[in-house]
Formats: C-alpha cells, sequence, structure tokens
C-alpha cells in the first residue's frame, strides 16, 4: 500500500485527445509538471 508522500509507480493509460488515440505514462509528465490523479469507478461505464 502507498503511503502519503511515496512516489506512484509509473503506469501507462490509453488515451483520447480529439481524433487522436494514443498511450500516456505517467513518466512522461514526471519532474515536469504538477500531477494530480483521481480514480473513480463507472466513468464512462454503461448503467
Amino acid at each position: 500500500m502507498l503511503q502519503v508522500g511515496t512516489q506512484a509507480p509509473d503506469f501507462e493509460l490509453p488515451a483520447v485527445t480529439g481524433d487522436r488515440r494514443h498511450k500516456v505514462r505517467l513518466s512522461d509528465y514526471r519532474g515536469r509538471n504538477i500531477v494530480v490523479l483521481a480514480f473513480y469507478p463507472l466513468d464512462w461505464t454503461p448503467t
């Protein structure tokens, strides 16, 4: 389990920007920007 202040592990996720489909990695932003991660269930899922 991660503790407060622990660096998040690297991961890769599919992304869509406009019509472009690509992959986004956390490591692409590490050290360059402030990154906020938010996870919640049922986003973009059928109800």
